[in-house]
């Protein structure tokens, strides 16, 4: 399982996220997702611990506190949904290669 953190600092790192979540046990793994264009984070990070037991203390614990000037919105993280392509669909795909101009 993976927590989903929201809202978070845009100053925040992954040694701070770590540290915070510590407190409720053992974190396996904390990835923080940066804009590629800016290199900045983009708000959010996903938070593994070493057991389920131990990322529900947090989830409870974390959800809705305040941490870094921002309130925090912290929960299971929902699997990855599969996205289209930006190529998937074509123009006859879409009834747009009918089209006179």
């Amino acid at each position: 399982m993976s927590i989903y953190v929201g809202n978070l600092s845009y100053q925040v790192t992954e040694e701070d996220l770590k540290a915070a979540f510590s407190e409720y046990g053992k974190v396996s793994r904390v990835q923080l997702p940066t804009d590629r264009e800016t290199g900045r984070p983009r708000g959010f990070a996903f938070v593994e611990m070493e057991s389920e037991d131990q990322e529900t203390k947090a989830i409870e614990a974390l959800n809705g506190a305040e941490w870094m000037g921002r309130d925090l919105k912290v929960n299971k993280a929902k699997p990855r949904e599969e996205r289209s392509s930006p190529r998937s669909g074509s123009w006859d795909n879409n009834n747009r290669g009918d089209r006179r101009y």
